[in-house]
């Protein structure tokens, strides 16, 4: 009994044990039946909105401070999109043109009194395959993708889950072709080998913990706080 009560949790849509009403989908979002993978992108889902002029994190830029050899230097922009150079402080540079970028340094500068500085900013190589992580891990942000990037990798390169960080509510959501996606997945079940560390991809948004995302499938996990298996949606 107590497996069959499982799987129909894990559909989402067949009758709970005890009497209990058929779990249905709604407006928000629709449980695939009977799936428990979250299906890969496609090659165009891969390929992130073109930005070939704005700053953006994790790309790589060469500032060049004249007649300041000193300050010149070639630097990543951060997970956050944040740069950090002598005398200029931490600067925003996300959604900055390089120009842009430049006069904000320029301003730093003569507030550290460097006289009449003049900034150039080139963007060397820009990074479009990154996850973003958020939620309940120690460093969210904007974090590359390599080969076979899985959740439990991206969460170690997030330098790992929060003190009081709940495991079992830990959604990924892709766009599969014009369809927008959703897996909830349960990290201590991962560890256990209940079922496989799913792979992640270029423009995945890791959300851990209670969000607005997770509440989403409040209505099919209300039998039981561990998920048996993925539980995979279409989020209308």
């Amino acid at each position: 009994m107590r497996k069959l009560c499982t799987a129909f949790l894990i559909t989402g849509l067949l009758t709970g044990c005890a009497g209990r009403e058929p779990l249905r989908s709604n407006a928000s979002i629709s449980v695939v039946e009977g799936d428990t993978v979250l299906p890969p992108p496609n090659r165009a889902d891969l390929t992130a909105a073109d930005r070939p002029a704005l700053i953006g994190p994790l790309d790589t830029i060469q500032i060049d401070v004249f007649n300041i050899p000193d300050l010149n230097r070639e630097m990543q922009v951060d997970a956050s999109g944040r740069i950090a150079m002598p005398l200029a402080g931490t600067i925003d540079a996300r959604g900055k043109t390089a120009g842009e970028l430049a006069q904000l340094i320029e301003t730093a500068l003569k507030q550290r009194y460097v006289r009449n500085p003049e900034v150039t900013v080139n963007i060397k190589s820009s990074v479009s395959q990154v996850v973003t992580i958020d939620g309940q891990v120690v460093e969210p942000g904007l974090y590359p993708v390599t080969n076979q990037m899985t959740l439990m990798r991206v969460i170690a390169s997030a330098k790992g889950l929060s003190e009081f960080a709940r495991q079992d509510d830990v959604v990924i959501l892709r766009t599969v072709g014009e369809r927008r996606m959703a897996g909830l997945y349960n990290v201590e079940a991962i560890r256990r080998g209940t079922y496989d560390d799913p792979p992640v991809y270029a423009n995945d948004v890791i959300v851990v913990g209670d969000s607005p995302q997770r509440r989403l499938f409040r209505d099919f996990v209300s039998l039981s706080p561990i998920l048996a298996a993925p539980l995979i949606a279409i989020v209308q």
